[in-house]
């Protein structure tokens, strides 16, 4: 479909459904803000799935579209240029099922993809450790495979949504005595059983998005391993690579709307005066413009170094944006209203996480010192 056809299609099916009490949901959700109307928000997102707006890049065979990448980068631009609210299958959509298209078996595909299409299965990733956070190749998490099931004990920690899923791709060590990237698998693991358990963690924005999930002696079957045993390191950076996907596009919507609402506070508090402030704030625009330069460059290519690249810059501008937040509410930004922090509030200190979380800035530079600029690797056990 022509381009500009297919953006006022979509733009004009989310004007006419958010509507109602789906109206309410404009703005909602999001990092730090998953919390909102979650109910809501889910019953949304099963909205789009029955007129078919979830998994659009998805292969048709696969219960999605098949869009053209142009059409996939239009349909995120408008969703998010929508005020629709945050998605909750976000997990589900755009990691696990992309990596069960490339991997998965067929069963595997036949019995988990249609529920990610309809919203009825919702996904979290058990990647991180207390030892292991950005060094996942450290994971200690087990997993034995004993009657027909693997049988997984450990702990992952800043499992996302964890609280809310129905079930949790692992990354366990299948091969006792292995060491680094060898001897792990990914799992396909319930989390609704009497083997595990999901605590949330308290953030600084005071609410829990994040959580500690530990498991004793969870089972899920000998079938649910995606690949073969002992090709979990290879799934997992698969997985990885697809996160960094087309979706960003609508994530750097999201951005520039932010960079908006503080310029217009800025200039309704009187700080934009401030010419410092004016010079950081007119850097911030022509960094959003670099991120969609880089992902627009990379859109389409094999995951490889460039996604370390595209980490590190959207992560280093977002933490300094919530910094301009701040500055552009003046001293009132330092004293919360109630129990409630503002969004300006909220921004600063969730931001705080962003050069941590999804590969911490450390490892993206490292990735690029290595396999970009081939530089010496740096000494490893």
């Amino acid at each position: 479909m022509e381009p500009t056809r297919f953006r006022r299609e979509v733009a004009g099916w989310l004007a006419d459904n958010l509507t109602g009490e789906f109206a309410e949901l404009r703005g909602l959700g999001g990092p730090g803000r998953e919390h909102e109307a979650f109910d809501l928000r889910l019953a949304w997102e099963r909205h789009l799935a029955a007129a078919g707006w979830t998994c659009v890049g998805w292969p048709v065979e696969h219960g999605g579209r098949g869009l053209s990448l142009g059409e996939q980068v239009a349909f995120h631009e408008e969703y998010a240029a929508s005020g629709a609210p945050a998605r909750v299958n976000h997990i589900g959509e755009q990691l696990l099922g992309p990596t069960l298209i490339a991997f998965g078996t067929p069963e595997q595909q036949k019995r988990f993809l249609p529920k990610i299409v309809a919203v009825e299965e919702l996904w979290c990733q058990g990647y991180s450790e207390p030892g292991a956070g950005s060094d996942l190749a450290a994971v200690s998490t087990s997993a034995v495979r004993r009657d027909g099931e693997w049988v997984v004990n450990g702990q992952k920690i800043w499992t996302s949504l964890a609280h809310v899923a129905d079930w949790c791709f692992v990354v366990a060590r299948t091969e006792p005595g292995s060491q680094r990237h060898h001897g792990l698998s990914y799992l396909l693991v319930p989390l609704r059983q009497d083997g595990v358990t999901v605590r949330p963690i308290q953030q600084l924005t005071g609410t829990s998005e994040f959580n500690e999930v530990f498991f004793d002696d969870a089972r899920t079957p000998a079938e649910l391993v995606v690949g073969e045993p002992g090709d979990g390191w290879k799934i997992a950076m698969a997985t990885l690579g697809f996160e960094r996907g087309v979706s960003t596009l609508g994530q750097q919507i999201g951005f520039r709307r932010e960079l908006d609402d503080i310029v217009a506070e800025a200039k309704r508090t009187g700080t934009y005066d401030d010419p410092l402030l004016r010079t950081d704030l007119a850097r911030a625009r022509i960094g959003l413009r670099v991120l969609r330069a880089h992902a627009l460059r990379t859109l389409g290519r094999p995951a490889g170094p460039e996604v370390a690249v595209g980490k590190l810059l959207w992560a280093q501008w977002h933490r300094g944006l919530g910094e301009l937040a701040m500055r552009a509410r003046g001293a009132r930004s330092l004293v919360a209203a109630g129990a409630e922090l503002d969004d300006a509030q909220r921004l600063y200190l969730f931001t705080r996480a962003d050069t941590i979380y999804g590969g911490s800035d450390e490892i993206e530079r490292n990735i690029i010192a290595e396999r970009v600029l081939g530089l010496p690797r740096e000494a490893r056990p």
